[in-house]
């Protein structure tokens, strides 16, 4: 996901993306997306009150080191999108009193004005978190927040489908919720192999273009997570030839290179207000993109960009668009 995903969010994943504009920006992001590692906890949970209680303390291998919470938490302050999504996802949307500012999904979280990007301790102190969750450590959060005694998971964007999956696991056991974490998962796997399955391999080597944004036009890279996500499909991502180690697997192209480079598909994440606009009627009216197979048989798709930009529980949703973008598509 990226420097777009201002945390996530782009505001994939920054506003995901716009601050995915620049190469820098990119790489930022994506520098170092894993997920951390499986979960440790003194004793499995139950769907009771009580046990659930007497599940913890539990100790989560999360990207910044093993965090041990020591009761279960109740008021849990999310500063990622994703994050947020997560929690809901695993059902300790109860639980959760404040989110950040780039969080707007679901619709009910409690939305603040706190910030993922940089976070303000003392305002978040305000709430009283007993633990909180981030998609980095900026500005020393977690040491300053270990200080006064509240446990922080730092989830970073993921490069991997399983690191996705991790974080959704980690976040239940750290809540109380490892039961219902391992159902989504389980609902999560199910839903993608099934719309992978369903497409089958008719369409097996056709060539993409993913636009993160335009002027200039950023792409992403098959070893991206979203280019791993298209790649379960088996098409061919012509960003690929143009990936330099600087990129961080989101180069820049020139217009003339995709042009050139004749995508017979082209699925857009930044064709919303905020990130752009780019909608297939505006892609297709760029000067010389004309004979660009995708434009020339409508094969423009504009995905949902807040999907498009993370990495929770919605993942299936993006699979699901892109499955159906290739039943338009011609078959190889």
């Amino acid at each position: 996901m990226r420097a777009r995903q201002r945390n996530n969010r782009r505001g994939p994943l920054v506003r995901s993306l716009t601050a995915a504009t620049t190469a820098l920006a990119v790489a930022a992001v994506l520098a170092g997306c894993s997920s951390g590692g499986s979960t440790t906890a003194t004793s499995s949970s139950s769907p009771s009150a009580a046990a659930t209680a007497a599940s913890f303390p539990v100790t989560v291998a999360a990207s910044n080191g093993k965090v041990t919470v020591k009761s279960a938490p109740k008021r849990i302050v999310s500063l990622s999108p994703t994050a947020t999504e997560d929690l809901y996802a695993v059902g300790a949307g109860r639980q959760v009193v404040a989110v950040d500012s780039d969080s707007n999904y679901p619709s009910n979280a409690p939305v603040t004005k706190l910030s993922g990007l940089t976070p303000n301790v003392e305002a978040i102190i305000k709430y009283s978190p007993d633990l909180v969750v981030a998609s980095a450590d900026s500005g020393g959060l977690v040491a300053q927040l270990t200080k006064v005694g509240v446990p922080v998971l730092i989830e970073p964007a993921v490069t991997k489908l399983d690191d996705a999956y991790d974080q959704i696991q980690q976040i239940g056991t750290a809540t109380g919720h490892r039961a219902q974490a391992r159902q989504t998962v389980t609902s999560m796997k199910s839903a993608i192999a099934a719309d992978v399955a369903k497409a089958g391999t008719a369409h097996k080597g056709l060539s993409y273009y993913w636009e993160v944004s335009a002027n200039p036009y950023y792409s992403v890279t098959s070893q991206t997570f979203i280019g791993q996500i298209v790649s379960l499909f088996g098409l061919k991502n012509i960003a690929d030839a143009a990936d330099k180690a600087s990129d961080g697997g989101y180069p820049q192209l020139s217009q003339e290179y995709i042009v050139t480079a004749k995508p017979q598909l082209i699925l857009l994440s930044d064709n919303s207000a905020a990130d752009g606009g780019q909608s297939p009627a505006v892609v297709a009216k760029r000067p010389g993109w004309s004979g660009v197979p995708a434009v020339k048989n409508s094969q423009i798709v504009g995905l949902d960009d807040d999907i498009a930009s993370r990495w929770g529980p919605r993942l299936p949703q993006l699979v699901a668009q892109i499955a159906q973008a290739l039943e338009k598509a011609p078959a190889q």
